[in-house]
């Protein structure tokens, strides 16, 4: 955001709230920092700063940040928020009292922690879920530069489907659908795939009848070959592909950026979706002549003529209900439900809403927006 976004929102608005990104401790990016305590400076508004207790030792971290900042910056911050609290709120309070004491700030609320929430995991993957004996599994490679795993939110909340995200140095478990996500650097993440012996495993997992998606830069990699000729992601060149799908792609300079709807499998099934494209390849080959999708008429994506393996360039095609009903029927997982991502979120939502003005001191907060306004 830079400060002409800014007063464009303030002259629509009553009330602008900015979030901050990372921490505003990062002393080693404070000359370039636009998204913590450098624009707060520049748009010279009050800061709440609000801690994580889960991780432990948040008063050590409240205090430790508020020693990185400049005097001007601490002056800046008017209170805090202690986030994600177990347990029961009276053995906090000393330490409360303490901190205020200590800082002469205020802690304007302890937030609970608050189980089953249906948000988006931002920039980190989601925390893993408890293990469930469910009928159906997902199984997600995550690669060092993989990008938009929000792809697999509707997935995550299915109550028959369990998804496991697979770190390094783990082998790819039994599954019954495996997701390719996107990528930041496909070529280095598809290095990487065959580094771990992932790349055998998903080979091998087609090969005893298990189902293959790939998104984006997962669609990419099940080609014959990914070129990047001007180094568009790293050192020119080409690296070989899994080779499960006829196709190539070539990375170019221009990337790709719109928000599409359409229907998948264009045949009997038509099951509607949207989503959004965000990407630098562009893909040709034999296998794009069996689409997987049909966007505004035109075709996208491929399924494998034995119609194991699906990819596209659609990100959030499981978030529509009747497309999430569909990939798992196509997957495998007969008689499967749609989960409605967007109803998810509005009632996590309308959750978070309810315990934040039930826990935090929202007098005070008013009364601070209406004097900073």
């Amino acid at each position: 955001m830079n400060r002409d976004v800014l007063a464009r929102l303030a002259g629509e608005a009553d009330i602008v709230l900015i979030e901050g990104a990372g921490s505003p401790a990062e002393v080693n990016l404070r000359a370039g920092d636009i998204a913590n305590m450098g624009f707060a400076e520049a748009a010279d508004c009050p800061v709440l700063l609000v801690a994580d207790i889960d991780r432990g030792g948040v008063l050590a971290h409240i205090v430790g940040t508020l020693a990185c900042l400049s005097g001007a910056e601490r002056e800046r911050i008017v209170g805090f928020v202690i986030n994600r609290f177990r347990g029961a709120r009276d053995l906090l309070t000393p330490g409360i009292e303490w901190l205020e004491k200590e800082t002469g700030k205020p802690v304007l609320g302890v937030l609970p922690f608050i189980h089953g929430l249906a948000l988006d995991a931002e920039d980190a993957l989601p925390e893993p879920q408890p293990a469930q004996s469910a009928a159906f599994r997902v199984v997600v490679p995550v690669y060092p530069r993989i990008s938009n795993h929000t792809d697999l939110d509707a997935l995550r909340f299915h109550p028959g489907v369990e998804v496991r995200f697979v770190g390094p140095g783990q082998a790819l478990p039994p599954a019954d659908l495996i997701v390719l996500p996107g990528s930041k650097n496909v070529r280095e993440d598809l290095a990487f795939l065959g580094r771990q012996g992932w790349a055998d495993a998903i080979l091998r997992h087609l090969r005893y009848g298990g189902k293959l998606v790939g998104i984006c830069g997962g669609l990419q990699m099940l080609g014959h070959w990914i070129h990047d000729p001007l180094g568009v992601e790293g050192a020119p060149g080409s690296s070989r592909g899994l080779g499960v799908l006829e196709l190539e792609t070539t990375l170019e300079p221009e990337k790709r950026l719109a928000n599409v709807r359409g229907v998948l499998f264009p045949g009997d099934r038509k099951a509607r979706f949207t989503g959004y494209e965000i990407h630098m390849g562009v893909s040709r080959g034999p296998a794009l002549e069996r689409p997987a999708a049909l966007i505004d008429g035109r075709p996208q994506g491929a399924i494998s003529a034995d119609e194991r393996v699906l990819a596209l360039y659609v990100h959030g095609v499981f978030d529509a209900p009747d497309a999430c009903r569909t990939l798992l029927e196509w997957a495998g997982f007969a008689g499967a439900a749609g989960v409605d991502l967007a109803a998810l979120r509005e009632r996590s939502l309308e959750r978070l809403a309810d315990c934040i003005e039930a826990n935090l001191d929202m007098k005070h907060i008013e009364q601070w927006l209406g004097e900073s306004s």
